[in-house]
């Protein structure tokens, strides 16, 4: 015996409006010649506007975003000539909330009824963010990519200037990009009023750590600066500084010998943060010679001044090196 087939069901008026309610489905009917609009109350509700009888699309305008406004008149006006259905996407201003609006229907005059358009308005706010939301992050990706290849290319022109051979080479560019892959791993959401990446603090000792390691024994660096956030292009800069600083005073500084020791330290407050980095208990350094400046040096300088917006002194006291760095709060930050 063949199952009985369903009885389709009888769609009454109400269970269509109950449908489009439940939808979010906003009426609309368009007098191509008066130019006047009729919504139905969803509608008027969606617009941010009193219900009436009747609306021109010149007081429809008023609300369509002004970036929008031209392109859709042309739109709805190139409706008329367009084969099967239309989607038409734009913004409206309804009080202080700024949505987005999909208008659909049929084009060619299809369905015209006493030179009445008919079609539907829907509320795709929620879409129009997350596909924002997917574009900013694959900006914000693509960027972060290129960004990370420029240094590794200027990392590497320079490491090949700067040593012997390729075997040292590979072994401090690869310290070098190891610095700032410590760096990019500290990148994280932060409380409110810390900045949007790594705390300072947190970021000067992971970068610190394998110098420590490699002393005689452990806990001769010291970091005891202000809490405050890093941003992920400072976070970068920072890396580089620190770790040129430090590899030179494992070369020739206080990390150079097993009872040399490293402080950073830095005031709460100042219009700028001032970090002081003090060798202590090594070897007698001395500046180097007019004019014999390497390229890490230059390095650290351009970095400072231009991804930081500040300085860096050198002070070449009896007792070690001193070293302060002036950094913009701002550019920190960022």
């Amino acid at each position: 015996m063949l199952p009985e087939m369903p009885i389709a069901h009888a769609w009454q008026p109400e269970h269509l409006q109950l449908a489009m309610t439940a939808a979010g489905v906003a009426l609309w009917a368009w007098n191509v010649d008066s130019d006047l609009f009729t919504m139905d109350e969803r509608g008027f509700e969606l617009w941010g506007m009193p219900w009436r009888d009747t609306v021109t699309f010149e007081e429809l305008s008023a609300h369509i975003h002004p970036s929008d406004r031209d392109r859709v008149r042309s739109a709805f006006a190139a409706t008329r000539a367009v084969l099967g259905p239309y989607e038409t996407d734009f913004r409206i201003l309804a009080g202080d909330d700024v949505r987005w609006i999909s208008a659909r229907g049929q084009g060619d005059d299809a369905g015209i009824v006493g030179r009445t358009m008919f079609g539907i308005f829907l509320d795709v706010t929620g879409r129009k963010h997350a596909e924002e939301g997917n574009e900013l992050l694959a900006g914000e990706m693509s960027h972060r990519v290129k960004n990370l290849l420029t240094i590794a290319t200027g990392l590497t022109a320079i490491t090949s200037r700067g040593t012997a051979n390729k075997e040292e080479m590979a072994s401090e560019l690869t310290e070098r990009l190891s610095a700032l892959g410590r760096a990019h791993d500290l990148v994280r959401p932060l409380p409110s009023g810390q900045g949007n990446a790594a705390l300072l603090g947190d970021l000067l000792t992971v970068l610190l750590a394998p110098y420590d390691d490699m002393g005689a024994f452990r806990g001769r660096i010291r970091v005891a600066v202000e809490r405050m956030g890093v941003g992920e292009s400072a976070a970068t800069g920072l890396a580089l500084v620190i770790h040129e600083l430090a590899t030179n005073s494992m070369k020739y500084g206080a990390l150079s010998v097993p009872t040399g020791t490293l402080d950073l330290s830095s005031p709460p407050d100042g219009a700028e943060l001032i970090i002081t980095w003090l060798e202590r208990g090594g070897p007698r350094v001395s500046p180097p010679e007019s004019g014999s400046e390497g390229f890490g040096s230059k390095l650290v300088r351009r970095t400072v001044a231009g991804q930081l917006g500040g300085s860096i002194a050198y002070d070449w006291s009896e007792g070690g090196l001193i070293v302060t760095l002036r950094i913009s709060r701002e550019r920190l930050s960022s």
